[in-house]
């Protein structure tokens, strides 16, 4: 029983420390395709409203 629930609080600090690691390397949609071949603006600018 001990090595069952020594194994879910490491898969909790695990998954923890990867949610971390992903959100600071994560980027916004108009920094991660701003190439000379896209031109992607502020996200939200260039949306349709529709009433």
């Amino acid at each position: 029983m001990k090595a069952f629930v020594a194994a879910v609080i490491a898969a909790v600090v695990v998954a923890i420390g990867a949610s971390f690691v992903l959100e600071a390397q994560q980027k916004s949609v108009d920094q991660a395709f701003a190439t000379n071949s896209t031109r992607v603006g502020e996200p939200g600018h260039n949306l349709i409203v529709v009433d």
